[in-house]
């Protein structure tokens, strides 16, 4: 079994050195949802909320999210993000919004983490705009599905 990377020989936590490590093209998709009543997702895909347009603004939170990655994840390297794309999209079935998020860079490591945070982000801000017409909606299913570029290559989620 392979020993978790953020730790030294003596278990002190550590920023992984990838100094060493040849730049790739990196791409990370994640996935997330965020449950709400039919009347909460009818207000939402109406553009009726009170704070305006809430799909929109979790969009650009999601960027944001992804673009302070570092900032948040005490042990996550800075990077320089090429590209993210965040789409939300209404999905009557669950009811609710379902999140994703693609983030791309060149460099020396991953990008797994950015599209994490950018679909957690995204998802939080749904539910703070959403919160004072339905408290308790849930968010769930935040996993990374796919990365590829770097040294371990490309991998791919089983679904769930």
């Amino acid at each position: 079994m392979s020993r978790l990377t953020h730790f030294d020989d003596a278990g002190a936590a550590h920023m992984v050195d990838v100094s060493g490590k040849a730049e790739t093209d990196r791409v990370a998709v994640a996935e997330g949802w965020v449950k709400m009543s039919a009347e909460t997702l009818d207000i939402i895909k109406s553009g009726t909320s009170k704070k305006g347009d809430v799909i929109g603004i979790a969009r650009l939170a999601g960027i944001m999210g992804a673009k302070r990655t570092s900032d948040l994840i005490p042990l996550c390297h800075p990077l320089p993000i090429a590209r993210v794309a965040v789409d939300l999209t209404v999905d009557d079935a669950l009811p609710g919004l379902r999140v994703t998020a693609t983030v791309g860079t060149a460099g020396r490591t991953g990008v797994e983490m950015e599209a994490l945070v950018a679909v957690s982000t995204a998802c939080l801000t749904v539910y703070d705009m959403a919160k004072a017409v339905q408290k308790d909606m849930q968010i769930g299913g935040i996993r990374l599905l796919s990365k590829t570029g770097g040294k371990s290559g490309d991998w791919k989620a089983s679904p769930p």
